[in-house]
């Protein structure tokens, strides 16, 4: 699908200009972007590091590569700041909903949603390379119900970007506000990135099985199951 049905060149080449010099620093590439589809809708399931840019890296390595940019769910506090909604918008992502989501897939897209979110990215340092999906299982009723594979998506070395400091202030305010208040440090301890090398991994398409309403509960617990299997394998690398 042509980026331009849904994203404009200008921001396409813009992204792409201010990604450049964050890909060298990482010197950021991809292993597994045969799993990508030419075609078609699939779900791309992501891990969500403090970082975050790490998933923009991500996207533009497939845009190179097999000519399409995901579109992609966004936490509802990036629509809370005009200037930022406005930008997440014009990129292609669009708040958070089951019924979007849906609507994304029918039409052929390529969709990135990141299950465990803000909650995910804000994991301390010693929760490095895992995964917090419990009680996430709405990407894959989506998967399910729309009928289309998952294709899980991982750069552990992204958790290395920052220390992040176990705190109560840090989950407190997430619980109650939704907000990331992180304690964190980078290069020589500063806030400043470390330069480390960052490689994403793609795992095989997880085709969901044939969807079956009467069984739902249970064919989402079961492909919930194998879906952190598949992310934490990734992880792992």
């Amino acid at each position: 699908m042509d980026p331009s049905e849904h994203i404009s060149p200008q921001i396409v080449d813009g992204w792409a200009r201010a990604l450049a010099p964050v890909r060298r620093y990482h010197q950021h590439r991809v292993e597994g972007m045969e799993h990508m589809p030419k075609e078609g809708p699939a779900l791309l399931v992501i891990h969500h590091s403090l970082a975050t840019y790490d998933g923009f890296l991500f996207a533009m390595a497939a845009y190179e590569e097999i000519g399409r940019l995901p579109t992609a769910l966004g936490d509802d506090l990036i629509f809370k700041m005009p200037m930022l909604g406005n930008l997440a918008r014009q990129s292609g992502i669009y708040p958070a909903s089951p019924k979007a989501g849906y609507a994304l897939l029918k039409a052929g897209r390529m969709l990135f949603v990141s299950p465990g979110g803000m909650w995910e990215s804000l994991r301390p340092s010693e929760e490095a390379r895992s995964v917090r999906w419990e009680g996430r299982q709405g990407f894959c009723r989506l998967a399910l119900r729309a009928q289309v594979p998952l294709i899980f998506i991982a750069c552990p070395a992204a958790d290395d970007i920052f220390t992040v400091r176990k705190s109560r202030i840090t989950d407190a305010v997430y619980k109650h506000f939704k907000v990331p208040l992180p304690f964190v440090k980078g290069r020589r301890g500063t806030p400043v990135p470390r330069p480390i090398a960052l490689t994403h991994y793609v795992s095989p398409p997880l085709v969901p099985p044939v969807h079956d309403p009467a069984k739902e509960e249970a064919q989402i617990a079961a492909l919930h199951q194998e879906a952190c299997a598949m992310m934490q394998a990734l992880l792992s690398r």
